[in-house]
């Protein structure tokens, strides 16, 4: 047993493992006549079926039906996918990366290399610092930390912004104006932390609630978000009101029963279908240290419905009501902290130091609060994207949004609509625009 009483696992052998029955994967486009079928069959391992599912997430392919199965030493999944528009996988650079990602490569090479995600970590980035931020959320938040940055000089080349139950998480990914490189000045980095910091402890935070940090590590950047929040326990009851009159909040339903003949628990997941929710499920089971040894996921449009058979990794089920409760609060969590009410902007312009400053403090003028926000750089253009309410919790009115376009769209390329979230329609066909990392953090990994 490993310290903790956790289960120990050799890498040589899982390694050896592997080597001796590797992985087979098979990308079906005849079985079905609307999806393409990914089929995995592997050794298990511990992570696996998050490791599956991030891959397929971050390609943007829609999980319509999947059946998992993992009791034992063998790993068999079977995924249903289409890509954002409903159609099936045929681009042959697509199918060919997923073979090799989820094949004996992917598992056996230097995953920093072999899977260009969206990560989180310094030394990954080569010419780009990354800077983790935790607090609590207030309207124009994210306005004054973009300001500091550009005061600083500092280029904000990608940046992923999560807000939750009063907390704000968020990863940036800056380097040097003059440089164009990484930040290796101690004494402004220095200075930026603690400006940063200071802008935090502005609503009475202590170091416990309100800190940053330089990244070092090399978790993908969607499951660090999701830790850094679960961190603040932004799950817990106090200051849950605000979800009451959410849409999504409102339709999601969670259980958890036993099943006492395997010793399982079952949780059991209903709620409007919406890009990676898979994913979330399953990194937020995994991080509170669950194993899923089988599930079935299904979409009847515009629901999905999941059932998860789960033990701890010590082998037992979940125990008592407390224990049940948080493992509820918690995946309920991780479901809302990508659900966006209100406007989304979608905005294209030449990237430059202090663009994420301006766009911020003209949405803060304007009485609208950041929910949720995706930043990133494609040679010289910025692309972003940012979910906005009303600070007040008022629908966002037309004059706004008029007055949005007037001040914005004369220096950059403007698309304002309503988020999916808030629409009775489907998200998983509509969700057009996607803003992944993977494509920016491609191109500096040797």
């Amino acid at each position: 047993m490993a310290p903790g009483g956790l289960p120990y696992f050799d890498p040589e052998y899982e390694s050896l493992s592997i080597r001796i029955n590797p992985p087979r994967v098979s990308v079906d486009n005849t079985s079905c006549a609307d999806c393409t079928l990914v089929k995995v069959d592997s050794v298990n391992k511990p992570g696996i079926l998050l490791e599956v599912v991030q891959i397929l997430a971050d390609l943007d392919l829609i999980i319509t039906k999947a059946y998992i199965s993992s009791d034992g030493g063998w790993f068999m999944d079977v995924f249903h996918v289409t890509d954002q528009q409903g159609n099936k996988i045929t681009d042959n650079m697509t199918i060919d990366y997923i073979e090799k990602a989820l094949g004996p490569k992917g598992h056996t090479a230097d995953e920093s290399k072999t899977w260009p995600a969206k990560r989180v970590g310094v030394h990954s980035m080569g010419d780009y610092t990354a800077i983790e931020l935790v607090g609590r959320d207030r309207p124009g938040l994210l306005s004054e930390i973009s300001a500091v940055i550009a005061n600083l000089q500092f280029n904000v080349a990608a940046a992923e912004v999560w807000t939750h139950n009063r907390r704000i998480a968020c990863v940036v990914y800056l380097n040097d104006d003059t440089t164009s490189r990484a930040v290796d000045d101690p004494t402004r980095l220095s200075a930026m932390e603690e400006q940063l910091k200071n802008i935090l402890r502005v609503c009475g935070d202590d170091d416990k609630v309100a800190h940053t940090k330089f990244s070092m590590g090399l978790t993908h950047i969607d499951r660090r978000l999701h830790q850094m929040l679960f961190a603040e326990m932004d799950y817990a009851g106090k200051g849950r009101t605000a979800e009451a009159d959410c849409a999504a909040f409102l339709e999601l339903k969670i259980s958890i029963d036993r099943c006492a003949e395997k010793g399982y628990s079952v949780v059991t997941v209903r709620c409007r279908d919406r890009p990676k929710l898979m994913f979330d499920i399953v990194c937020t089971l995994t991080d509170m240290q669950y194993v899923v040894f089988h599930a079935t996921i299904s979409s009847d449009t515009p629901y999905a419905t999941q059932e998860y058979y789960i033990r701890h990794v010590d082998g037992s089920p979940v125990n008592t009501e407390g224990e049940e409760d948080r493992v509820i609060r918690c995946i309920e969590a991780a479901i809302l902290r990508r659900v966006s009410e209100g406007l989304s902007l979608e905005l294209c312009a030449k990237d430059r130091v202090g663009l994420l400053s301006e766009v911020t403090r003209v949405l803060r003028e304007n009485g609208l609060s950041v929910s949720r926000a995706g930043v990133t750089t494609v040679g010289e253009q910025a692309v972003n994207i940012f979910y906005v309410r009303d600070a007040s919790g008022n629908p966002v009115d037309m004059k706004t949004i008029e007055r949005l376009r007037k001040e914005i769209g004369e220096t950059m390329m403007v698309n304002i609509k309503k988020s999916p979230s808030s629409s009775s329609k489907a998200p998983e066909a509509r969700n057009r625009m996607s803003f992944s990392l993977g494509s920016l953090f491609e191109r500096f990994l040797p």
